[in-house]
């Protein structure tokens, strides 16, 4: 029994580990995709709207992002007592904090972006909001950076101290020191952060639908049949925003059963399992944002249908 368990772990350990390649290789390609698709636009029409930079800054990091977990596994797997040491768990906890940062806030701005194209309220403030929309998502990119240099700050000094005490009892290795002694603090400090942008998405999803609710009421007293442009609009938005909420809610999770069970991250199959969840959402948002826009999505099908007839030809030959 004990030896057909210790199987079907190893088997589950490299299904994992065989999903985590893929979704890496599935995230780079549509990051990349829709990357290399917007910078195209910008260079025949020789102009960059809004929306066409936060998806290219989006894409940008998210490859970065992506990337740099693909090279982190790799140093876990071929330099394991490098990753051990307090200098590398600093460094490493500042590169991920930026990256994270970045995929996080750029798709919350267009969350926020979505909201004020879209939304139609006759409040004062709002239209003020909605006809400096571009202003609204730099003063928003603005205070994220304030929000990061604060993390930065708080984790590193937690790290810091972490370090200070190892020192006064090196007994052991300072990584299981760290992971016994701070990693709890660490990622408290995470899950804080990371509601910020977490709670104005979902502020932004839930005025897009009571904004949904009350145009619908208006076409109903002008007695108008079928869907017009502007309700499309409204639920092409709350689709994105749902899909972006939804992923966003299972990378949280994972994080929240992390804080709330460590023996589990001593468990190498559970780290990998993690480590799936996280890279979900880089990987798969790409995917809904390209789906949701019609140039991306035409030009996705096309890319497709080439590759598809390019096939169809070799087999022929």
């Amino acid at each position: 029994m004990q030896h057909l368990w210790k199987k079907i772990f190893v088997i589950s350990h490299s299904t994992l580990s065989v999903i985590l390649i893929m979704e890496l290789v599935i995230g780079i390609i549509g990051n990349g995709f829709m990357a290399l698709v917007h910078c195209m636009d910008c260079v025949k029409g020789k102009k960059m709207s809004l929306i066409n930079q936060i998806l290219i800054a989006l894409s940008i990091s998210r490859i970065f992002q992506l990337c740099l977990l693909f090279i982190s596994l790799l140093l876990n797997f071929s330099y394991p007592d490098l990753t051990m040491r307090s200098r590398m768990i600093q460094v490493s906890n500042n590169v991920w904090i930026i990256a994270n940062h970045f995929s996080m806030w750029l798709a919350t701005c267009l969350s926020v972006l979505y909201f004020l194209k879209i939304s139609n309220f006759s409040i004062s403030l709002f239209l003020y909001l909605k006809w400096r929309v571009g202003k609204v998502v730099s003063a928003t990119l603005l205070v994220s950076l304030v929000l990061l240099i604060l993390k930065i700050v708080l984790i590193n000094m937690e790290i810091i101290l972490c370090i200070n005490e190892y020192q006064k009892n090196i007994s052991c290795s300072f990584n299981f020191y760290y992971h016994e002694s701070c990693w709890r603090q660490v990622l408290s400090l995470h899950i804080v952060f990371l509601s910020v942008p977490f709670v104005l998405s979902l502020s932004t999803f839930l005025l897009l639908i009571f904004s949904l609710w009350t145009h619908h009421k208006r076409m109903q007293q002008h007695v108008q049949g079928g869907r017009d442009a502007r309700t499309t609009a409204h639920v092409k938005a709350l689709q994105t925003v749902i899909a972006f909420l939804l992923l966003y809610s299972i990378f949280i999770l994972s994080v929240l059963i992390q804080l709330w069970n460590y023996e589990l991250l001593k468990k190498n199959i559970y780290i990998v399992f993690c480590q799936v969840i996280y890279t979900a959402f880089p990987s798969f948002h790409s995917y809904v944002l390209i789906w949701g826009d019609m140039k991306l999505r035409q030009a996705c099908l096309s890319v497709l249908w080439r590759l598809k007839c390019n096939y169809a030809e070799t087999l022929d030959l």
